[in-house]
């Protein structure tokens, strides 16, 4: 009988080189994680070491901490293969939301408020009719004694007395300011509340958590969908200014960023094509009827619609359209109950804000000009942004059209509440330019020291960001002048000068590539 060998291939071992990329990766891993978990740890000791509005030195420290491991843990995060780096990205999200539910609001009361509308709501009462301290709404205090204590001194930063009456709830003698689907997510709290047999501030924190870390996936699915770096949505999803902003204050904030991030996604093609305006144009209408701050994201959803001297067509309007739609629908019902009532203390905030008359922005009354020209000026600069969206934006990144015109807003109102900038910490995870965080943390600081830093803080924060500007127009034109010499070789087109970060570059790569190639910047190069 004949037989016949089989040669056998030897088992292929990895070569050298291979080895040592995989011990890097390794290392670069690890180190990154104890960077997150000091980071962690740092914001366990923020919400635990017993600071408070009302108690702010201890606040300082541990502020300064967070933001340095933040900043280290972001670096590191950059050297981790991409295929680690975006679990990494979510369980650290995950660990960072956690930290602020480890005790009661630190330095806001506004949850309160929540839990009180939707308590009343769930009444069968128009949050809109009546101010906490009515006397109409007299038994529903007397069934919620967590939110007006009967008992004890009514001292504390949290707590407040009017009309005779111990309160947790901040203003209570004027009429709520949340737009309608914040209300329907107060409602919601409270039904939440109710089904788990927990009353209290931990539900809304809870609530707070859960859109804190679906921000953080949906980040990285848009990052995804646009071959851009996963570790882009840790720019949102490890900021400290999440844990406290949108999950130990709770601040509604936050739903309206998950919504804006998700419409906005929309707009990009995704692995089969198509991009459903309509549906991006319902998410933005949500958004903006959570805090009306993301309307400002809408010229965003047209960029580059004027470019070429070309009007505005049918598809271009689209998404605004269905967002005014959408907006005015979710009035309807309050309106049918409560009247010109659905605009609650939103007058009034606007006055005592100052921005009536002009008082309240800061970085514009270094001009000099006369306060009743201040407006004028505000409402000069932000439609110069949008217009400017609208002429040069890039269609392909409408995050980017979108931080830029809610960006300039916000420098030009430098509001009070740092936590306004959620919706821009959400659109430098999508855009990559990083400098836009000074923003939140110029509100941080006037915040903390009750407006006297409000001028120094913000125009701080607006040189880092004209300088990020200037710096990385200086790399375009520098790509620009070296492009000749390296010829046909270069299968990318020339970013232009609005192409603030490489997001275009690599999506562009990935289109030429087959459409499943990540970004060479990442894995390839560092593995």
């Amino acid at each position: 009988m004949s037989t016949t060998s089989t040669a056998r291939s030897p088992r292929s071992t990895p070569g050298p080189a291979a080895a040592t990329a995989a011990t890097a990766a390794t290392a670069a891993t690890a180190q990154c994680v104890l960077a997150l978990a000091a980071l962690v740890a740092a914001l366990v000791g923020t919400f635990t070491s017993g600071g408070t509005l009302g108690h702010r030195d201890p606040l300082y420290g541990w502020y300064a901490a967070d933001v340095l491991l933040f900043a280290v843990a972001i670096v590191l995060l950059r050297r981790v293969p991409a295929r680690r780096g975006t679990a990494l990205v979510l369980l650290g999200s995950l660990a960072v939301a956690l930290t602020g539910l480890l005790a009661a609001p630190r330095t806001s009361d506004d949850a309160y408020r929540y839990l009180w509308d939707g308590q009343v709501q769930a009444a069968g009462i128009s949050p809109y009719a009546d101010a906490p301290t009515a006397p109409a709404l007299a038994a529903l205090r007397a069934r919620n004694p967590a939110l007006f204590p009967v008992s004890g001194s009514c001292t504390g930063w949290d707590l407040h007395r009017a009309a005779g009456i111990c309160t947790h709830i901040n203003r209570p003698t004027v009429h709520t300011i949340y737009p309608p689907v914040a209300e329907f997510w107060f409602l919601g709290l409270h039904q939440a509340a109710r089904i788990t047999g927990r009353p209290g501030i931990g539900v809304a924190q809870a609530g707070g958590a859960l859109l804190a870390v679906a921000t953080t996936g949906a980040l990285l699915l848009v990052l995804r969908r646009i071959k851009a770096p996963a570790h882009r949505a840790a720019l949102w999803g490890w900021c400290p200014a999440v844990a406290a902003w949108a999950v130990n204050d709770a601040h509604v904030d936050t739903l309206g960023a998950l919504l804006m991030v998700c419409g906005l996604g929309l707009l990009v093609p995704g692995p089969v094509g198509g991009r459903p305006r309509g549906a991006s144009g319902f998410l933005l209408g949500l958004a903006t009827g959570t805090k009306l701050i993301p309307s400002l994201a809408l010229p965003g959803s047209m960029s580059g619609c004027l470019a070429g001297g070309r009007r505005p067509g049918p598809r271009d309007l689209l998404v605004p359209a269905v967002a005014g739609v959408t907006f005015l629908l979710c009035y309807t019902p309050y309106v049918i109950a409560s009247g010109l009532g659905v605009l609650g203390f939103l007058p009034g905030y606007l006055q005592q804000q100052g921005y009536d008359q002009g008082t309240g922005f800061g970085l514009l009354a270094l001009l000099g000009l006369p306060q009743p020209l201040l407006p004028v000026m505000v409402a000069a600069v932000l439609l110069a942004a949008v217009l400017y969206v609208l002429r040069y934006g890039d269609p392909q990144a409408p995050w980017r059209g979108a931080l830029t015109v809610i960006g300039t807003a916000l420098f030009l109102a430098a509001p009070d509440y740092p936590w306004y900038a959620l919706l821009v910490v959400a659109l430098v995870a999508l855009d990559g330019r990083w400098e836009w965080l000074a923003l939140p943390v110029a509100g941080e600081a006037m915040y903390l020291s009750t407006g006297a830093l409000q001028q120094p803080a913000y125009a701080a924060a607006l040189y880092l960001v004209l300088a990020g500007a200037a710096v990385r127009g200086l790399g375009c034109a520098v790509r620009a002048s070296a492009l000749p010499g390296l010829g046909p070789r270069l299968p990318l087109p020339l970013p232009s000068a609005a192409d603030h970060g490489p997001q275009q570059a690599q999506r562009r790569t990935g289109e030429q590539g087959g459409g499943d190639q990540q970004p060479v910047s990442e894995e390839g190069v560092r593995g």
